[in-house]
Parts: C-alpha cells; structure tokens; sequence
C-alpha cells in the first residue's frame, strides 16, 4: 500500500497517524509507530548492541557574572505579528538592550555557561552548580516549566534540578540538555519530532529523555527544527524536519500525501549517520572512520569537526552556507577541502543562521556564507582579515550578527537590523559591517560569549574587586527594575 494512503497530515503540517491522545505518530525513517517501543528501541541501527561506556563529563571551568544585551521583547522579535500558538498571549514590550547589562534578578549566583541559537528567542544559563534556568520566548514550552507562560527573568527548571547539567542547545522552539551521565533531556516544540521521542505532538512542557539507548552523549546542538546528538565514540544522531537533507541521512524526507500534496517523513528517534563523502571533480568517494568531536547547527544546515581536524557540511547550501562554492544541498556530510590539510585543520565550528565559521590550528577564523539578505555571499570559507593576530577565545552567532571574545576584548558586527546584540550602547552604531570592538567593555573580561536570534549572552569573570567594581559600572537589567 502507497505509504501516502497510510498517513494523516493534520492542519499544522504534522504527518502520521493519529492516536486517541491526539500525538501522532509514523514511519519516521525506521521509527516504531509507538512512542514506547520506539524508545525502548532506541537507534534505529540494525547492528547488535555495544556495551554501554560509563562517563562523566564536566562542565566549564570557568564561571561569572550574566552579562547580556539584544532584544527582550521576546514574543515579537523576528515577528511581525504573534502566531496562533501564542493566542491570548500579551506581549511585554520589552525595549531593547542596545549597550551590555548586568542581570541581577538572579542575585549573586555564577554561571558556568550560557546557551541560546541562532533562531531562538529564548536562552538557557547553567549555573556553577550545574542547575539549569531558562528564560524568554515559550509560546511552545521551549523553556521546560510545564506551561507556555513566557519568563522575562531566568527560572530555575525544577524537573531537572536533582541533576547536573553539564551543556545544553536551543533550537527555534526547543531546547536539549545534556547531564553529566551523557543522559539528554528535550521540551518544547515536537511537531517535526525534533525532540526524538519516538512521536509527533504539539509541545511537550517538561523535559523528558531522547530516546537514545546509544552509548552516553557528549553534545548536543538544534538546527530550527531538528537535533543531533554526539556520543562519545564519534557518532553522530540525527532526529527531526528533513526538509533540506540537514540529518545527514541521504534524502530530504518528501513523500506525496495525495497526487498533488508533498509531506516530510520526520525522523522521530536518534538516528546514526552513517556515510561522509568527499567530492573531487565530479567523482563521489566515501570517507571511512570519521570519529566526530564536535557539531552546530544553522537555521537548516550543519557543521561538524572529526578527530582529525576535518570539516564535514551538508543540508541546505544556498548563499554558500556549506563552503563549497556551490549553492546546491548536500544530502550526506560533505568533507570542506579547505581545512583538509595537514597543520591546517579547524579547532572550533559555529553556526549563524545562514553562515559557517571555523578557528584554525593556526589561530585564523574563517567565514562562509551570508549576514546580510543582500548582496553578495561568501561561498567557501575566507580569513576574517580584521581578526588577524587577534585570539580567538569564544564566538556567539546570531540570525545575522557575530560577537567574538578575542584577547581581552568583545569584537561584534552585523548588519541592520539588529536589537542590540551588537551591544555598542544607546549612543553608538545600530550595526556595522566591519567587526568593532565593544568600547563599554573595557576593563571587563569576558570568558564566553553566546547569541540568540537578536540577543548577546556573555560570562563576566567576576573573581577580585576590581572585576566587581567594573562590572558595577554597567546598568542593571531586571524585568522588575524595568516596571
């Protein structure tokens, strides 16, 4: 039977068959048509089990003061209007942060690290003593408090209090976060399967463990709208919309409901990628024993690193977001020549919406792709020439803006629009297109630095006097200091 006749696709474009509790559920390239068994499952691998490796993984050794600047009303950023998901919200009308501000409505708790995505509008902090707190957009139940109540200070996540949280991602309207134990937990918006339960639903508020029985994770990261996970072994798993090939898996998911109306086959469970290529003059070669270290993810593309210091791409490649002086997609990770060469590999890989960036072993960062919505795009990875001699400690990417932590300074630009992440104060550029320092930093020192869709999350080291008095030197920011 044509697997269209074996399908529903709701109102909201979700694909699978309708329980009596009103999830769906599908094929999901190999998943279970039951959340449980697909679960219990786990990867949707055909080879036998492994033995499960025991590891513990350590947060960030360094931890501050929460420092940010950007948008913060965070129901319209990037909207022009608020959607049906958010009915009956009223939105706050937050102003935007144009210069840095000390968050104080979490008193004198430290941060370890801070997580947002280059299509979130909202953010996860995690504390020194590994607790997670989250805050901003959640019209979705992205910030896991078991409601769609949007928080304009960071909250403490109960559910996931009794354990350390060692790391965490944000997609547009969901969020991963990844324990000491390798143990990943996923809330927010399911309705492409992003949060690999084996299902399709609306929403889930609290977070609920991935459906990995793979070995432990070591990292998490979301593109809009789907996850992967990396074990510690060097697999990569995929989960979510295959729209653009972005899970790696060799096709893009479109399958025909009716003779005229095209669905995606969402992948609804961790699933390992199993092939990388390299391309050389039209000639297609696989690439063996890639063991990853590290993965981002755009809007729908992504990024990962190998033990080897190779760069592999794939997913959606328009505006040259891949690096490969192509605009065409690519279907499988893709090994991005540029950094195959020996003492000139990558040593760290970020994502922006719709560019790539990447830090040599020789201390240079490189761009790829496009910050603007016009004119032209970098369509293979180039030295940024303005951070020439600069080191390079910490990159946040944003929708379209990029903020460095470089030497003792916080470097950022991008173009208009913006609401403040590029964080030059009230009186100074609204954008930039040439990288500038951030002048009312100066004297702080900033151990590392991320970004939302249109907001700047930054880690002031706070560790003598003369840190405090500095930091005092910013303006207060608290939802309760504004009313």
């Amino acid at each position: 039977m044509p697997r269209g006749k074996r399908k529903t696709v709701d109102e909201a474009g979700r694909m699978g068959k309708k329980s009596k509790s009103g999830l769906y559920s599908g094929r999901g390239n190999g998943a279970t048509s039951s959340a449980a068994s697909a679960i219990d499952n786990g990867s949707t691998d055909d080879k036998p089990k492994e033995e499960r490796m025991k590891i513990r993984l350590e947060g960030s050794k360094t931890s501050g003061d929460l420092l940010f600047c950007g948008g913060t009303n965070w129901d319209l950023i990037g909207r022009a209007s608020l959607p049906k998901a958010a009915a009956g919200v009223k939105p706050q009308g937050g102003r935007n942060l144009w210069g840095p501000h000390h968050i104080t409505s979490i008193g004198k708790i430290r941060i370890r690290s801070v997580i947002s995505g280059p299509t979130a509008c909202h953010s996860i902090i995690i504390t020194e003593d590994g607790k997670a707190m989250s805050w901003g957009r959640n019209d979705r139940e992205q910030l896991g408090h078991g409601d769609n109540v949007r928080r304009d200070n960071p909250t403490l996540i109960e559910s996931l209090k009794e354990h350390n949280i060692v790391s965490a991602a944000c997609g547009r309207n969901h969020t991963l976060c990844l324990t000491e134990y390798g143990t990943v937990f996923a809330f927010g918006d399911n309705r492409y399967g992003q949060l690999g339960i084996g299902l399709q639903s609306a929403s889930v508020g609290n977070p609920v463990k991935v459906g990995h029985k793979g070995q432990p994770i070591v990292k998490v990261a979301c593109g809009a709208d789907f996850s992967m996970i990396l074990d510690c072994k060097g697999s990569l798993h995929s989960f979510g919309h295959p729209e653009y090939s972005q899970l790696g898996h060799n096709n893009d998911g479109q399958y025909f409901v009716t003779s005229n109306k095209l669905s995606f086959d969402c992948q609804l469970v961790p699933r390992k990628i199993q092939m990388f290529v390299e391309k050389n003059k039209g000639h297609v070669m696989p690439v063996p024993n890639v063991l990853l270290t590290d993965v981002a993810c755009g809007t729908n593309h992504v990024i990962a690193l190998d033990i080897r210091k190779r760069v592999f791409t794939w997913g959606f490649g328009g505006y040259g977001r891949l690096g490969h002086a192509e605009p065409k997609d690519e279907k499988v990770p893709r090994n991005l020549k540029t950094f195959d060469v020996t003492g000139r590999g990558a040593s760290s890989i970020y994502c922006g919406a719709s560019f790539s960036m990447a830090v040599s072993e020789q201390g240079i960062l490189y761009f790829w792709g496009q910050t603007k919505t016009t004119g032209e795009a970098t369509m293979y990875p180039k030295p940024v020439q303005d951070l020439t001699g600069w080191k390079i400690r910490s990159v946040g990417c944003s929708n379209h803006s990029i903020v460095i932590a470089a030497d003792d300074s916080v470097i950022s630009w991008g173009p208009s629009p913006t609401y403040g992440e590029l964080g030059y104060g009230d009186h100074g550029a609204k954008s930039s297109t040439q990288p500038k320092e951030i002048k009312l930093l100066d004297g702080i020192n900033i151990h590392s630095v991320a970004c939302g869709y249109g907001h700047t999350l930054m880690i002031a080291r706070n560790d003598s006097d003369e840190d405090t008095n500095s930091i005092n030197k910013l303006p207060e920011f608290s939802v309760k200091a504004e009313n």
